[in-house]
Order: C-alpha cells, then sequence, then structure tokens
C-alpha cells in the first residue's frame, strides 16, 4: 500500500514538472470553468423558458383559448 503510494506521488511530481502536464491541468480547469457556465445558462434559460410558456398558457386561457 506505501509503495503504490509513493508510486502515486512520483507520478504526479512528475506530471506537475513536465511542461505538457501544466498545459493540461490548466486546460481541464479551463473547461471546468466553461462546463459550469454552460449548465448555468441552461439552468437560467430553462426557467425563463417556463415562466414564458406559463405566461403565455395563462394569457390563453384568460382570453378564451382553452
Amino acid at each position: 500500500m506505501e509503495e503504490d503510494m509513493r508510486k502515486a506521488l512520483e507520478i504526479v511530481r512528475r506530471f506537475r514538472d513536465e511542461e505538457d502536464g501544466a498545459a493540461m491541468i490548466e486546460y481541464t480547469v479551463l473547461l471546468g470553468i466553461i462546463t459550469v457556465g454552460v449548465i448555468a445558462t441552461v439552468v437560467i434559460i430553462g426557467g425563463y423558458l417556463g415562466n414564458q410558456w406559463t405566461a403565455l398558457q395563462t394569457a390563453l386561457q384568460s382570453a378564451g383559448w382553452s
């Protein structure tokens, strides 16, 4: 178990020290930020559209278009 932990730490150290590893971590963080932004946008727009459809349905029912 301890040997596995040492190997994992060595891989992480090598990965951290390599330029490709740093770039990959940066891209991963950027991808995470973009993903959160897209999900938040979809949730906000979905809520807005849901409210608009409800308002339209209410207006049509009030006008006798049931």
